[in-house]
């Protein structure tokens, strides 16, 4: 038999714990009520996220010692395919579930809970059919900014509010563009410097020199996918690396830090051997 007292201890644990199983279910419990399952709780400055959106690049390799090198030989098949096979695999999910949404156009109405198409076919010469431009040595980059819950872009619409250091080249572009097409978050790249820039050639941007507007705000909308742009460097310099800088504009964006961390940009070197 159990000791009188060894009977009470064990009394007393059982009750002790089960209060205390008890408590932090209900505590539990009341965390999971102020929770909402289609949005975060803490948002845009109330988060750790911030309000200013990052921006990234695709193809980017899982190979840590290739860095943000985007390097190929186009006179071997098999250095031009790795890279294009990334792409696939990238916009897989844009060829998926992707084209389950709408397709968004300047002069249509659109709801905040829209979800637009980001249409593969209209990156033309950045196109899976055409290898992304990498057989051919002129290669394609695809930009994206990302995901930040119900933010909102300040559009530079107004060509009196264009900030000074805004090129002239993307300044040519909005200007070109008719009045119901200019709210955008633009993008521009350039050489990081002289050098480089001197080295870049021709840059085209498909489907075009910005982020459209019916692509915000992102609201966790089933389906959604950042909007992309392709980016196609058309003469790059045979086994010479180019640093690429591509930007985006909106007056939310905040472009600040060193160049190898700066917020508002990103940074790649292309090599052609």
């Amino acid at each position: 038999m159990i000791p009188h007292k060894e009977t009470k201890i064990l009394i007393f644990y059982a009750i002790f714990y089960t209060v205390l199983a008890g408590l932090f279910t209900i505590c539990i419990q009341g965390l999971f009520s102020t929770l909402n399952e289609t949005e975060p709780k803490w948002k845009l400055d109330k988060s750790l996220i911030g309000t200013n959106p990052g921006m990234g690049y695709r193809p980017l390799s899982d190979e840590t010692e290739r860095g943000s090198v985007i390097q190929f030989d186009t006179k071997k098949p098999e250095e031009a395919q790795y890279w294009i096979q990334l792409l696939d695999d990238f916009l897989k999910q844009y060829q998926g579930e992707g084209k389950g949404g709408k397709h968004c156009e300047f002069n249509q109405t659109h709801k905040p809970e829209d979800v637009c198409v980001v249409d593969v076919e209209k990156f033309e010469t950045c196109s899976p059919a055409n290898s992304y431009g990498y057989k051919n040595g002129r290669p394609c980059v695809f930009l994206k900014l990302n995901k930040i819950f119900d933010w909102n872009p300040q559009y530079y619409d107004d060509p009196k509010e264009f900030p000074d250091e805004m090129p002239v080249e993307l300044r040519t572009y909005i200007n070109s563009l008719p009045a119901n097409e200019l709210q955008q978050v633009w993008v521009s790249c350039n050489g990081t410097n002289a050098q480089d820039r001197e080295s870049l050639g021709d840059i085209k941007y498909f489907p075009g020199q910005g982020f459209p507007a019916f692509y915000y705000p992102y609201l966790n909308q089933p389906g959604y996918l950042s909007p992309l742009i392709a980016v196609q460097f058309e003469k790059l310099p045979i086994s010479h690396m180019v640093n690429v800088e591509c930007r985006a504009w909106a007056k939310n964006i905040i472009y600040s830090g060193s160049a190898r961390d700066r917020m508002g940009s990103v940074t790649f070197q292309l090599v052609i051997d």
